[in-house]
């Protein structure tokens, strides 16, 4: 199989079972060839950079200003943050262009399927594949809470699919986005991937790529483009992620807090889409859920990554290692690109909240797997909440 990051738009695969991350390629384009920001943006100000922080790039040999200005494009192993404290990702105004966000979609090449189907006796037989179907335009009315995540690795630009989350700090006032681990930090083998960003609605009117390719900025990202502060992810996927074997990814998710590009206009990322999900951290048993919904821009064929997708279904288990989380598993035939989408159920209290994301599927794109959101979710979700929480 191939995991969602490749299947589903992401930077490196994560797969499981004969699975591979759902994630996007490289687009054609390399993303260094484009115009860095005004040379009048001053990243460190934007993003109110901590001086610690600052410290600590400088003993990597990064000074924001050239980063800004190309040095990001520098993938020297020194040059890959990997550590959670050392994220940094300074505005680039502009970069995101919507050339750069049609062909970030590509996805990349399928990958082996491989034969780690883990402990039968909580492994429910293979769903059958579930049609994905397309979402009604406008997607801000149907689905206003999905979008997609744009970023830069040392293959070229990449994409994902994320949600917009709430944030019990900032009650109808949310920066949070939630997506894959696999969209944010390469795993075990890299680090941290450059110039994140989520874009909510995009390509709300479900324009034909052709009409694509003249259509304005606006028309792609009517709802701004919005540059990740901070991101946090799994320690697990951190230490174990990778591309294939499902490594990882029973702990492949992540919380981004986002800030837009063109600076603060008083509106937060919720009150601009109108909308956010909550976020389950109590990990409903499979039995007790009647279907869970994945949405997704999947971008591996037939589909081209231009518009968003959606499969439901009732849930089984997929579990990888005996030792770690049993993944829900349901039918979907969405491909790489979708990874990081978000899965919805029936929270606690009975409304449509946020219980998983996607993150593994086989290369044959007959299903889908997430995870489990429990304790160590929810501590990543809190500390970027507790983080931002004064401000």
């Amino acid at each position: 199989m191939r995991s969602i990051r490749p299947l589903l738009t992401a930077a490196s695969a994560v797969a499981a079972l004969t699975l591979t991350v759902t994630s996007c390629g490289p687009s054609e384009e390399n993303a260094g060839d484009k115009p860095s920001a005004p040379a009048s943006l001053d990243p460190a100000e934007k993003l109110k950079i901590p001086e610690d922080l600052k410290d600590r790039l400088k003993e990597h040999g990064i000074d924001l200003d050239k980063w800004r200005n190309g040095e990001w494009k520098n993938w020297d192993r020194d040059k890959w943050l990997r550590e959670a404290k050392d994220f940094v990702n300074p505005i680039i105004e502009g970069l995101w262009d919507p050339d750069r966000m049609r062909e970030a979609e590509r996805p990349d090449e399928p990958v082996e399927e491989e034969d780690i189907s883990g402990d039968k006796g909580v492994t429910d037989p293979t769903p059958d594949p579930v049609r994905a179907k397309a979402v009604d335009a406008k997607y801000h009315d149907n689905a206003p809470e999905s979008g997609k995540v744009f970023f830069d690795g040392p293959e070229g630009s990449m994409v994902c699919s994320a949600t917009v989350v709430k944030d019990p700090a900032h009650p109808g006032k949310s920066n949070m986005v939630w997506t894959a681990g696999h969209c944010v930090h390469k795993g075990k083998k890299g680090g941290w991937y450059r110039n994140i960003a989520f874009v909510p609605s995009y390509n709300d009117s479900a324009l034909a790529t052709s009409d694509l390719e003249k259509a304005a900025r606006e028309q792609i990202a009517p709802y701004g483009v919005w540059w990740a502060e901070w991101v946090k992810t799994s320690d697990q996927w951190i230490a174990e992620g990778a591309s294939t074997g499902g490594a990882g990814a029973p702990y492949d998710f992540a919380v981004i807090k986002v800030t837009p590009e063109k600076g603060s206009s008083g509106k937060s990322l919720e009150e601009t889409v109108g909308s956010a999900l909550p976020v389950e951290f109590n990990a409903p048993a499979v039995p007790k859920i009647a279907s869970l919904t994945a949405t997704g821009y999947p971008a591996a064929a037939p589909y081209d990554g231009q518009k968003m997708f959606q499969c439901q279904d009732k849930p089984g288990r997929l579990s990888l290692k005996a030792n770690q989380p049993t993944m829900y598993r349901i039918g979907c035939t969405m491909t790489g690109g979708s990874s990081g989408g978000g899965w919805v159920g029936k929270g606690s209290d009975g409304k449509p909240a946020l219980v998983s994301n996607t993150s593994i599927g086989p290369a044959s794109a007959g299903w889908l797997a997430g995870p489990r959101l429990g304790p160590e979710a929810k501590g990543i979700f809190d500390e970027v909440s507790k983080k931002y929480a004064g401000q």
